[in-house]
């Protein structure tokens, strides 16, 4: 099987537990092709955690989990040195952040120092501790979920934070019928542990490497572009797109391209992907979120109003 049979075939193992959620399991995967981090954000029960799981039994990669919990402090997740009397020194016991893909469960539930110790790590792919350097991955990948922010108990993500994440991904509540389904097999209890690895390291890293190669016209980078420039423009928005979201966006729209099995970029990659990739990283004026004339509207308004290349 060819490298793209393997990506048709990582799809399809995911979707044996993830019912009628072709959509959202595409974007994750677009974000693992582009080596970004994904912040699954929906009320609890509609498959978040699940989906993180099913990825990561689909790939031959070391997975870890950690639930973030108020109480939980940075060491608890990057590691801690430790005094070795044997040795006379100080010996460094990694985290829980120190696999390659790393499941951050309910990460607005901690607090916000515990998930600025998170930014290095997304950023780097580096932890540093007591003047060392450690490397993660490759792969790395955070998946991290979380609730609204209207539920009690939880912390709202900084923006430094929210930029790392190349994708805010929302799944959903299912429809009937894919829900008498999900009610009749249960795949979360029946089949998720039995998911078979369908890919190595080796193969994802491969085709990471082939997204570089993707072809972009200069007429989509000009559309998003004017994408970026538009949120710039909005009286309603304090902070637009960054660079960062611009990269994001071109990068993941590459990898939409190769989940698709072309080696070029077409408009339709881009407008799936660009509300996922840069609502997050827009600022309104006080504390509209994601409600009415929130920064999704705001956006989606933008996305209409920006004619695409033909």
């Amino acid at each position: 099987m060819d490298l793209t049979g393997k990506l048709e075939a990582l799809r399809r193992n995911v979707e044996r537990v993830m019912f009628g959620k072709g959509e959202p399991v595409r974007q994750v995967l677009a974000a693992l092709l582009a080596r970004g981090h994904v912040l699954l954000e929906d009320v609890p029960g509609v498959g978040k955690t699940v989906l993180s799981r099913a990825i990561a039994r689909s790939i031959d990669c070391t997975f870890s989990r950690i639930q973030l919990t108020p109480d939980l402090l940075p060491s608890d997740v990057l590691g801690v040195s430790i005094y070795d009397q044997t040795r006379g020194e100080f010996e460094f016991k990694r985290g829980p952040i120190f696999a390659q893909l790393v499941l951050a469960d309910e990460i607005n539930r901690t607090t916000p120092r515990t998930q600025s110790a998170l930014l290095e790590a997304m950023n780097e792919s580096q932890v540093t501790n007591d003047g060392h350097t450690y490397h993660l991955g490759p792969p790395f990948m955070v998946l991290a979920t979380q609730n609204p922010y209207d539920f009690e108990g939880t912390y709202f993500l900084p923006e430094n934070q929210l930029d790392r994440f190349m994708l805010r991904v929302r799944i959903g509540y299912p429809d009937r019928q894919t829900e008498r389904k999900i009610l009749r097999l249960q795949p979360a209890q029946t089949r998720l542990a039995e998911l078979p690895a369908v890919m190595s390291v080796d193969e994802l890293l491969a085709l990471q490497e082939r997204v570089a190669a993707v072809r972009i016209d200069d007429a989509i980078i000009e559309y998003i572009l004017s994408l970026a420039e538009a949120t710039r423009n909005r009286s309603e928005l304090v902070i637009g797109l960054s660079p960062r979201g611009t990269l994001a966006l071109a990068e993941v729209s590459r990898a939409s391209a190769l989940l698709a099995g072309r080696d070029y970029v077409v408009p339709d990659d881009v407008k799936c992907l660009a509300a996922p990739a840069c609502a997050h990283r827009l600022v309104t004026h006080g504390l509209a979120g994601d409600g009415p004339g929130g920064t999704d509207a705001i956006f989606q308004q933008i996305l209409q109003s920006t004619p695409a290349p033909k």
